[in-house]
């Protein structure tokens, strides 16, 4: 903000002086230049992360003014978010909901669990984990002493859905299935509308779970056919908002039967669900900045030809990383049938002179920001092709990397 105010300040200083001589061409070429500074200044980092990504000067422009969190404005644009979240899942308002809930991606996933699973003792969860992100449904259960059954994959390999049929089939008591989409800690994509097709033919008193943290609204998929009860994602993921809100997509049948379940009162997808319908006005304070940002973030997601539109983007980024990467003799975690566009995984190179704190902070040095570190156990680092990055991006990124190994002298 502060940068901003002194770009503004400068801008209006200008003018007058443009007046007083007539003569405005060197204070067009001064003024032009600083706003070049400027804007490059204020561009910041590059983000090749999973998540906060970056945005768009538009999308950040949006959070420039203050609302009311019961204002008429407001409410519309909780509307307008509810109901385009709907569109791009291609669900029907008169199957599924929308419930916008407080707080970052785990707030929405933690909201599900507590709320799907009624509290008697003999229901419980059966979690389909091959990454970080399914060990945390299992730490959320566990934290809520929820009843669960973990059931691990490989982290390099995606869900085996014929394992998961025959757990179903040996025991199909199961009150919620829960899997996630693009494990993030990896980059896998799972295979999402088979296992939801066979939980509903093998189980079909269980709930379906998705974790569409880091795939929603940018990786397709069919409601319908993967037979999803509930979905969540965040705003600051593939539809390229702000941090401070997340949200479930929630199949109206199955949310109504949740009714007094949850364990708590700031995350009942109920309670939340039927105030936002009656008043639509949240409970509590919202991210009122964030959502006037996503509001312009889902505008710009349709701008750009929705699911279809942005996926094209990211896997455009995605082959570029590939291939650049693969010239400079990295070698990736995943095979190509289960890589997804999302991230991508790397192994550290074995040799002597590669030290990956090195390689981050002299990549952050050049303003090129990947995850600073590893979260499974092969020894790994992670590069995103998601958030407001275009393939300009994506090769001036391996320009840099080129230099960095250089510069370490890393010949692979």
């Amino acid at each position: 903000m502060h940068r901003l105010k002194i770009f503004t300040s400068t801008s209006r200083f200008w003018a007058p002086l443009k007046n007083t001589n007539g003569n405005s061409d060197i204070f067009d070429v001064m003024q032009t230049q600083m706003c070049r500074h400027v804007a490059s200044d204020a561009g910041e980092k590059k983000l090749f992360t999973p998540g906060p990504l970056g945005t768009s000067l538009t999308v950040k422009q949006a959070m420039l003014r203050d609302v009311g969190s019961r204002d008429v404005e407001f409410i519309k644009t909780i509307s307008f978010i509810r109901s385009k979240l709907l569109d791009i899942a291609g669900v029907s308002a008169n199957d599924y909901t929308t419930i916008p809930v407080q707080g970052s991606g785990t707030f929405a996933v933690e909201a599900v669990f507590q709320c799907a699973v009624p509290r008697q003792n003999n229901n419980k969860v059966l979690i389909l984990e091959n990454g970080a992100y399914g060990k945390r449904m299992g730490k959320i259960c566990e934290t809520l002493s929820i009843p669960h059954h973990i059931e691990s994959f490989r982290e390099d390999k995606a869900v085996d859905a014929g394992r998961v049929e025959e757990l179903l089939k040996k025991d199909n008591s199961y009150n919620l299935v829960s899997i996630v989409h693009c494990e993030t800690s990896s980059g896998v994509f799972n295979p999402v509308e088979e296992v939801g097709s066979i939980v509903k033919t093998t189980s079909p008193n269980s709930s379906y779970f998705v974790d569409g943290m880091s795939s929603f609204g940018a990786v397709p998929l069919d409601f319908k056919k993967a037979n999803v009860d509930y979905l969540v994602s965040s705003a600051n993921k593939c539809i390229q908002g702000t941090p401070g809100f997340s949200f479930a997509i929630a199949k109206k049948d199955k949310l109504s039967q949740c009714k007094g379940n949850s364990r708590s009162l700031s995350l009942d997808l109920v309670d939340q669900c039927e105030t936002l319908d009656k008043t639509g006005q949240f409970r509590f304070t919202p991210a009122t900045h964030s959502m006037l940002a996503f509001k312009q973030a889902l505008l710009e997601l349709e701008e750009e030809g929705g699911v279809t539109g942005r996926a094209n983007r990211y896997q455009k980024n995605r082959s570029i990383i590939k291939r650049g990467m693969k010239e400079l003799g990295f070698k990736e975690l995943l095979d190509d049938d289960i890589s997804g566009y999302i991230i991508t995984s790397f192994l550290f190179p074995d040799h002597p002179n590669f030290n990956f704190q090195q390689f981050y902070s002299r990549l952050n040095d050049k303003d090129q920001v990947i995850y600073p570190g590893k979260v499974l156990n092969t020894d790994c680092f992670r590069i995103g092709n998601i958030g407001h990055l275009f393939p300009q991006d994506m090769e001036h990124f391996l320009v840099c990397a080129k230099q960095v190994c250089q510069d370490m002298d890393l010949k692979l």
